[in-house]
């Protein structure tokens, strides 16, 4: 009987053992599922932490120049001069150049009243083309987007009715243009005194 006891008492704690065994290897599958998972999170985080600072970082060196442009802009105004308008339009497309891939998504108002801008100097400093091209940047940049002036007069309208980029002299597409009421009046002045 001693022996059928021993036995019994050998299963018993090799059952024990087992179940031990078992429940140390769920565990520690577990758990090891739980550190992959989380460092997994952890590098993902990083990840992210250094997009967003290098979108942060790109944004800063785009306002920096944006504002150094604003300023030859003033003194443009404040002096009607053609060069600093020009100086000024270059400066814009350069920021917008230099912004790069990481920060392409951000700062988009900001962004598309510069490039308007751009186009506005480009057209007051006398250059007609380069005005045309960043005006064709900014709407494949910018789909479906523009600005609208206080009047709600449409800015990518007026400034392609005065490129030349639509034809001047229908008069019914003027009706069809969100273009400002006196940019309309003198554009059907020219018109009238060419033809008289």
């Amino acid at each position: 009987m001693t022996n059928i006891i021993e036995r019994w008492d050998d299963k018993n704690q090799l059952s024990k053992s087992i179940k031990r065994l078992s429940i140390i290897a769920v565990a520690s599958v577990t758990l090891s599922a739980c550190n992959m998972y989380s460092s997994q999170i952890v590098q993902e985080g990083i990840g992210y932490r250094e997009a967003r600072f290098a979108e942060i970082s790109a944004m800063r060196q785009y306002r920096a120049c944006r504002d150094d442009s604003l300023e030859i802009d003033k003194l443009a105004r404040s002096e009607s001069s053609t060069a600093r308008y020009i100086a000024s339009a270059k400066l814009l497309e350069k920021c917008e150049s230099e912004l790069g891939p990481e920060a392409a998504k951000v700062g988009g108002e900001e962004r598309i009243r510069s490039f308007a801008l751009s186009v506005k100097n480009y057209f007051i400093g006398g250059d007609i083309g380069k005005a045309r091209t960043n005006l064709k940047k900014m709407k494949q940049a910018f789909p479906g987007q523009d600005l609208y002036f206080a009047d709600g007069s449409s800015f990518i309208d007026t400034i392609e009715v005065l490129l030349g980029l639509r034809d001047r002299s229908a008069i019914g597409e003027f009706s069809a243009v969100n273009v400002n009421t006196s940019i309309k009046s003198e554009l059907r002045r020219m018109r009238y005194w060419k033809r008289n």
